[in-house]
């Protein structure tokens, strides 16, 4: 629609209207865009001019094969006339090559109900020598008024698809209490010149329009992830928790599995479930950073603390024997451990590595203390609605003494009741680096049913005692997915329109703050 089209049936709707009062637009200005008639009477409403009533109505509109029956005449008609024409009778074979297909198809059957025609043998014969084509004559009712007296007619037509609804914008207009004739141009601005003048009192001035929206600023937008990521970091600092650095996304086989008394023969360990680095390949031993490790927050005390140097060496040693002998009260896995495996380099299918190499450095000087993490993972999935290549993990560990499987259960629902879910359901599962272990399961409203939304346990001896902590120190672990509450709270069911190239960007720049304790 252009702007002269909307300006030009102005002076026309001001003209029609000075003869009758009130005009349909429909009536007045037939074939004109019903957005061309709307852009017009808001510029007359604007200045009081006119007033106007949207009126919708459904109307009925013909369809591409309703208007060849209209035409050429109905499927059944033209089987009639076929037969007719067939003075001897007419092949039953032979009546699609003469009608077509689809009126063969469709028209056979409704002269036979008809009674138009019969059947004799492998021949049709007609049964009168002329016919009433009613659809025809019903479809050019409707083409002509936009109905039909019968309803049912409009229904039926409707059911063989010849017929289908249109929704029909037209407008009832009125004089306003200002109507003029003319289109009296209307001033934006007062200017100086006016004021000097005094001519601003002779012009008609365009009044502000205190509903108008003001043009969008262009901004960043927060992703949902990071939206929830934020207030679940809050709920831990509440908590007393230091956030640990999670910027090395590349570990070593060691720091991933054999640091967590995971067996090098262990399935997460095959091809099929994790990235393995091809170049390089592998890594060095473990031993001290090149780069100290940087605080993520101002409550982290990471980078604020001095510890004595630890013994790389006797950790890698105690490691290997834990997995192929045993120690520290364990029989071990008894295998052949190869420290080629250990060294290879994969993409983190975990942020327990992370865990793992915190604790260690707790070793030096041990002590209670509560760490957590949230950063994104890699692992090796066949990706679905529910299954990514990559996801973030949001995990949480407290080292003390004395603690038991009760403080965990305890802890699990202080945790999650701050995140809004109460009622917790605890599963036994196992876990290669904890023990007990448990699934933790939350009432879900809007499914209706308990969903699993963590796992938690208790890291085991044979991975905490070689790094140097005492015997009498536990440590809890839990960790669970980030991208699954925030597509609860989003009601996003297909996790590919969260993470990744097909995310709308519109979605990203309108979804609202979140609370996980609020509904």
């Amino acid at each position: 629609m252009s702007q002269g089209l909307a300006q030009d049936l102005t002076v026309q709707v001001l003209d029609v209207l000075a003869r009758e009062d009130p005009i349909l637009s429909n009536d007045a200005f037939p074939g004109t865009p019903p957005t061309t008639v709307k852009s017009a009477l808001d510029r007359l409403g604007s200045r009081e001019m006119v007033t106007y009533q949207t009126i919708e109505r459904e109307e009925a509109v013909l369809t591409e094969e309703a208007l060849g029956i209209v035409a050429e005449g109905s499927h059944e008609a033209k089987v009639f006339e076929a037969v007719r024409n067939a003075m001897e009778g007419l092949r039953i074979g032979d009546l699609p090559g003469i009608v077509g297909k689809e009126s063969a198809k469709v028209g056979q059957g409704k002269a036979f109900k008809a009674g138009w025609i019969r059947k004799d043998k492998d021949l049709l014969r007609a049964n009168q020598e002329s016919i009433e084509d009613t659809t025809r004559e019903e479809l050019r009712t409707i083409q002509k008024t936009r109905t039909h007296p019968d309803r049912k007619v409009v229904t039926d037509l409707r059911k063989r698809k010849l017929v289908k609804d249109e929704k029909v914008i037209s407008y009832r207009i009125s004089k306003g209490p200002k109507y003029a004739k003319e289109l009296v141009k209307e001033e934006t601005d007062l200017t100086a010149d006016m004021l000097a003048s005094g001519s601003w009192k002779n012009h008609t001035f365009k009044p502000y329009n205190f509903k108008s929206l003001g043009a969008i600023t262009p901004s960043g937008a927060l992703h949902p992830l990071n939206k929830v990521r934020h207030e679940f970091r809050q709920i831990f600092f509440e908590m007393g928790f230091e956030e640990m650095p999670t910027n090395r996304y590349v570990e070593t086989g060691f720091w991933n599995f054999d640091a967590l008394f995971v067996p090098q023969q262990h399935p997460a360990r095959d091809l099929q479930d994790t990235f393995y680095i091809s170049d390089p390949s592998e890594a060095g031993r473990p031993g001290p950073d090149l780069t100290p490790p940087t605080a993520l927050h101002k409550h982290s005390k990471i980078t604020q603390e001095e510890a004595p140097p630890l013994d790389y060496d006797t950790y890698w040693d105690n490691v290997r024997e834990v997995h192929e002998n045993g120690k520290y009260g364990s029989i071990g896995y008894r295998y052949p451990w190869n420290e080629k495996e250990s060294l290879r380099l994969v993409l983190r299918t975990h942020t327990t590595a992370i865990s793992t190499y915190m604790l260690h450095k707790l070793a030096a000087n041990p002590r209670p203390a509560r760490y957590f993490s949230i950063d994104r993972v890699f692992r090796n999935e066949t990706v679905d609605a529910t299954h990514l290549a990559e996801f973030h993990q949001v995990e949480g560990v407290i080292a003390d003494f004395g603690l038991n499987l009760g403080g965990l259960i305890g802890f699990m629902e202080t945790f999650f009741a701050k995140m809004g879910v109460h009622g917790l359901r605890f599963k036994p599962a196992y876990n290669p680096y904890t023990e007990p272990s448990m699934e933790i399961f939350g009432w879900h409203e809007g499914l209706g049913k308990w969903v699993e939304i963590g796992n938690s346990g208790m890291f085991r001896p044979e991975m905490l005692e070689p790094m140097g902590l005492p015997k009498d120190m536990r440590v809890y672990g839990w960790g669970l997915s980030l991208e699954r509450p925030t597509m609860i709270k989003y009601a996003v069911k297909n996790i590919r329109e969260l993470l990744g190239h097909k995310v709308d960007l519109n979605f990203i720049e309108s979804n609202p703050a979140v609370r996980l304790e609020k509904e």
